[in-house]
């Protein structure tokens, strides 16, 4: 049951960003052009993503079990550290370059967008490479006093 309601859930997202115009770099681009033909319409739907977010971590916060009987995990930092910067620098290059983020990104590719499908395999090798430099360069350091 609970597969079928994250792939509802996950349907009714890709939906929502087909509608909303998020999956088309073009608007996405224009939104983001602040100093030439600027399209402020992605405003409204981020207000309205906000807002729906405000609502619903309100309650989650009151919340020790999802709706479908799950441990609910929500995170216990915020901090803004250098590691979450530097993460929101490159996502936030990575949108205005492409004009796709991870999920719009993905509608796109599967929608037969060339251009997102190149911003996936990017986004993935990116992850990867994340996930390797964490892994490998930020081994602690033995003192010799362990």
């Amino acid at each position: 049951m609970s597969r079928i309601f994250e792939f509802v859930v996950g349907l009714l997202f890709g939906l929502g960003l087909l509608l909303s115009g998020m999956a088309d770099p073009g608007k996405v681009l224009g939104f983001l052009d602040l100093l030439g033909q600027w399209d402020p319409s992605l405003a409204f739907v981020m207000g309205g993503a906000i807002a729906v977010g405000f609502f619903a971590f309100a309650i989650a916060k009151k919340r020790t079990i999802t709706f479908l009987g799950t441990a609910l995990k929500l995170p216990t930092t915020n901090q803004i550290d250098k590691r979450l910067l530097i993460g929101a620098l490159l996502f936030g290059a990575g949108w205005g370059l492409a004009g796709f983020c991870p999920g719009p990104g993905l509608v796109s590719m599967a929608s037969g967008h060339g251009k997102a499908a190149v911003f996936v395999v990017a986004m993935i090798a990116g992850m990867i490479l994340f996930a390797w430099a964490d892994r490998y360069l930020h081994k602690p350091v033995k003192t010799g006093q362990d």
